[in-house]
């Protein structure tokens, strides 16, 4: 299957999804991060769902990283660059929707990539290898890129992955896990 094929495949699945769906599916995958060996960490980089795709609601992940007083960072996308700036969230961060409806934050307290220790992945698919499929604009594979080695990269996922995503390029940053409602991927 070609990312092409992937991303309609997924699409497809989640529209199917009710609200009540995507909140116990979102509840499990919380579950099972806490399951993870992950925790030791200082700095987890986390997406803010946008509803209007039925992505993850990553508000379960926002609560157990605040629970256990971790530094809780979010992006803002450059879409000349293609590239993300990420900030600190704290409790004066002001959120705004931008043209695509992602949730990001005006400003505030810059992170340099090298900081981050785990990176919360968004995702439309993946395969059996690690290989992600996102909306397509590259800005996570180029962020993932600059993250240190030893970062953790953790894609989160409604579904089970697919058998193999053939077209993957060179700057595809394959992910280190991938957590359903029902599994913890490692690859």
């Amino acid at each position: 299957m070609d990312k092409k094929e992937a991303r309609k495949k997924s699409k497809e699945a989640r529209k199917q999804l009710s609200q009540e769906e995507i909140e116990d599916k979102s509840l499990a995958i919380a579950n099972q991060l806490l399951r993870m060996n992950i925790w030791d960490k200082l700095y987890y980089h986390l997406f803010l769902t946008i509803e209007e795709q039925k992505e993850i609601n990553t508000e379960y992940i926002l609560q157990i990283l605040a629970g256990k007083d971790k530094e809780i960072v979010i992006s803002k996308c450059e879409f000349t660059t293609l590239g993300m700036t990420h900030f600190l969230l704290t409790d004066n961060t002001k959120i705004k929707k931008n043209n695509y409806n992602v949730p990001e934050p005006i400003d505030g307290l810059e992170v340099p990539d090298v900081k981050i220790d785990v990176v919360f992945v968004p995702l439309l698919t993946y395969d059996k290898q690690g290989n992600r499929v996102g909306y397509g604009k590259g800005f996570y594979d180029n962020f993932l890129s600059k993250c240190k080695p030893e970062t953790i990269k953790i894609g989160l996922s409604f579904f089970p992955p697919e058998e193999k995503i053939e077209d993957v390029s060179e700057s595809d940053v394959k992910l280190d896990f991938c957590v359903t409602p029902e599994d913890i991927l490692k690859f």
